[in-house]
């Protein structure tokens, strides 16, 4: 009823009236954005501008909500065409002719924007679309280094530093690396620390061959800063890249003590002394990550690194036990038998016959019939059990029924109980130092994490059926295994905390501690100081402080060593390292200050209020970016490809019915391309703009490019045929009978069916008599 009234009003021409019934049904239903559209119109034909414009504003708010883009933007510049300088306006248009491609308009919307701003004395949110605007053009490096100068002498230091990082990274990307290395020291300057342009500045010294500035800055950061884990990894990094192995080494060291989940890091350092020539020295730290490896599925990693030092040295006998120790977790026992053999080599060249004769002790179990392994074997004095063909498939059942994680100690096949196993560190660090070689064939699993009172020996129980006798005590020596995959209960986890000593008696924990303690006699003895010192350390945690432990530690040629220290809840600094260092791996999300997404419509821009006489005026560096933008905006023409957002914002407010709008949308489409382009474009625009000037009954000018359509080649016949009616139409409705008449008669002899225009043409012969 009420809108009965409405339509009876304005049919009246009683405007007034018209708008209060409006007004009540939007007021009723707030969703109907067409009563909120006809209302809007209704108050700018009364003048009230206001009024109109925050109809308009609803209206266009609902659309860009629902997605519908180019009815929010026709609606918007209804907006914009009441009152130019609204700013919030300008900032939703801005945002929108961004999502669509729209440079040119979006950044004439932005400049609209900045004025605003800047007349109001909001200093930093002109800025921030300042920012924006040189966002626009990427390339235009100049434009965005003198916008962070800008943002610079403005004190907005954390968006001057996003500003500079981002013109460093683009000069940095062209290959010019001199003024990257110019903008990062700027970014540096403006925050001190910042991550990013401490990435930038060391790839760019190495692109320069200048790493060694870089770590001259970042050790000095580090000084100032010694706990930050991120700026450590970058130091680690810049190391390995200037070629200085004993200071990367160091650095990384400081990160595994940190959190053990960092020996990824390892692996760059042991690369590099493998490069160097130290072929001892790279592969003792792949031993120190041997298990952690193996837990994290890097084998692959860790077999490129011994293959590359084994390509330097073939007869390495550490870098092969590590190699035969990844063949046998990965139960590749063609190649464990072939590193074995190529091991036992390598020992009897060495003139090594303890460690010829373990890897020939391994080879006639795995290779049973294989004679020459069990002639040598017996030649060197060794009495090997008889094994059966079916001893290797027995071990993997056995050990594949096992819940563990398997370890380098876990599966042992070796002649002697009475010979102690290394510890569970010991494996982790120097295989090849074993008094007896181990092997294991099973793919571990991924457990939880391992209880503390377990050991190695309670693992191993399951061989007792292979073996003459069992040591005294009743089981093997037992070990505390360490699961490098667990967070919780990891004895490295924090410094300090000692690990409960296994459970079993104090009588039985002393025979284990001094069955260890054996094993770090032999370490020292064979000069495997590295290995002595990790299984002392692991022996400290399990069992505590012990006399026994402290008189070994002085027996280390540089003295004892503190333990390193662990921070609870510290995240690793590389937690998805691979091979390489990636830079991303260190970026520290930065404040939403400088941030860079288009701002949602609703809240990117508030009304600008009068501005305070105390706000300073503008920079006049600021001022002359303003000048160029504005340069750019007057000179540049609309690219090509915006036809399509032309010609879909003509088709949206044609749908709305503001056909004044539409004409204008349709004619810059059809200004952007030519008739005979070889696409229905330009045929399409003709004919949109030929209904909405019948639309406004203008026919004459839809005649016109009714016309123009025709005109344009390479159309089918179907295409030509529409046009032709729709122009006889146009001439029918200006009056001129002949004209119309002729038009309907050629599209009666095309089809004489076609929209029943013979009985059109019998009408209009009808009235020109």
């Amino acid at each position: 009823k009420t809108l009965r009234a409405a339509e009876k009003f304005l049919a009246q021409g009683k405007i007034p009236s018209a708008v209060q019934e409006y007004s009540r049904i939007a007021e009723h239903d707030r969703e109907d954005v067409s009563i909120l559209n006809t209302l809007g119109d209704l108050y700018a034909r009364l003048d009230k501008k206001q009024d109109a414009a925050a109809c308009f504003k609803r209206v266009a708010d609902h659309y860009r909500e629902q997605g519908f883009t180019v009815k929010a933007i026709a609606i918007y510049k209804k907006v914009t065409r009441i009152n130019p300088g609204d700013a919030e306006v300008a900032g939703a248009l801005a945002a929108l002719y961004e999502q669509q491609g729209l440079v040119v308009e979006a950044r004439a919307q932005y400049l609209t924007l900045v004025d605003a701003h800047t007349r109001a004395g909001q200093t930093r949110e002109m800025l921030e679309v300042l920012r924006r605007l040189a966002g626009l053009d990427p390339n235009n490096t100049e434009i965005r280094l003198r916008l962070a100068d800008g943002l610079m002498s403005e004190g907005q230091s954390d968006m001057a530093a996003a500003a500079f990082i981002e013109v460093g990274d683009r000069f940095a990307s062209r290959g010019d690396h001199g003024r990257a290395l110019d903008v990062y020291a700027k970014a540096l300057a403006a925050q001190p620390h910042n991550y990013a342009a401490l990435h930038g500045l060391v790839s760019t010294h190495a692109a320069l061959g200048t790493i060694g500035e870089a770590a001259e800055i970042l050790e000095q950061a580090v000084s100032a800063n010694s706990g930050d884990v991120e700026l450590r990894a970058l130091l680690s990094r810049a190391y390995v890249e200037a070629k200085d192995a004993p200071k990367a080494e160091e650095a990384v060291d400081w990160l595994v003590g940190r959190d053990p989940a960092n020996y990824v890091l390892l692996f760059d350092v042991a690369r590099l002394y493998i490069q160097q020539g130290d072929v001892d020295k790279g592969v003792s730290l792949v031993g120190r990550t041997i298990e952690s490896a193996l837990a994290g599925r890097d084998d692959d990693t860790v077999l490129g690194l011994l293959n590359e030092a084994l390509s330097q040295n073939p007869d390495h006998i550490p870098a092969l036990h590590l190699l035969a120790r990844i063949y046998s977790w990965q139960r590749n026992d063609e190649d464990l038998g072939a590193t074995l053999d190529r091991m036992a080599e390598a020992a009897r060249r060495a003139g090594r016959a303890d460690e010829e004769r373990d890897a020939l002790s391994q080879l006639v179990r795995l290779l049973p019939h294989e004679t020459r392994f069990h002639e040598r074997l017996e030649a060197l004095g060794g009495t090997p059990e008889k094994a059966s063909e079916t001893a290797v498939e027995e071990f993997h059942h056995a050990a594949s029924s096992s819940d563990e994680v398997p370890t380098f100690e876990s599966f042992m096949i070796t002649d002697d109980l009475s010979a102690p196993p290394p510890t569970a560190a010991a494996s982790g660090a120097f295989a090849e130092a074993a008094s007896e070689f181990e092997w294991n064939t099973v793919e571990p699993p991924s457990p939880p994490a391992t209880d503390p009172s377990s050991s190695f020996a309670d693992l191993n129980d399951f061989t007792d059926t292979t073996r003459s006798k069992v040591a005294p005590g009743g089981k093997a020596a037992a070990f505390q295994e360490i699961d490098f995959t667990a967070t919780a209960g990891d004895p490295f986890s924090t410094a300090g905390d000692v690990a409960p000593p296994p459970d079993g008696g104090e009588a039985r924990n002393a025979a284990l501690l001094k069955q260890e303690l054996e094993s770090v006699d032999f370490y020292l003895v064979q000069n495997y100081h590295d290995i002595a010192r990790d299984t002392l350390d692991m022996l400290e945690r399990q069992y505590g402080v012990h006399p026994d432990i402290d008189t070994r530690r002085r027996q280390l040629p540089d003295g004892p060593k503190p333990l390193p220290a662990s921070d609870d809840g510290i995240a690793p600094a590389f937690a998805n390292a691979s091979d390489g260092f990636d830079v991303t791996g260190f970026v520290i999300e930065t404040s939403p200050a400088v941030e860079t997404p288009a701002p949602p419509a609703n809240t990117s821009q508030s009304s600008v209020a009068p501005a305070p006489p105390s706000k300073p005026g503008i920079d006049p560096g600021l001022a002359a970016i303003f000048d160029e933008f504005r340069e750019a905006v007057e000179e540049e023409e609309a690219p090509a490809e915006d036809y399509e957002t032309h010609y879909n914002l003509g088709l949206a407010y044609k749908d709305m019915d503001l056909v004044d709008q539409a004409i204008e949308e349709f004619q810059a489409a059809a200004g952007l391309v030519a008739a005979g382009d070889g696409t229905a474009r330009f045929l399409q625009c003709c004919n949109m703009l030929g209904h909405c000037f019948i639309q406004k009954g203008m026919a004459r000018p839809a005649a016109m490019w009714f016309k123009r359509g025709l005109s344009a080649p390479g159309h089918t016949e179907e295409e030509y045929q529409a046009l032709r009616y729709e122009l006889g139409t146009a001439y029918e409705q200006m009056g001129d009978l002949q004209n119309a008449i002729d038009v309907f008669s050629e599209v009666y002899g095309v089809d004489v069916s076609y929209r029943g225009v013979a009985e059109k043409l019998r009408e209009l012969q009808a009235q020109r008599q």
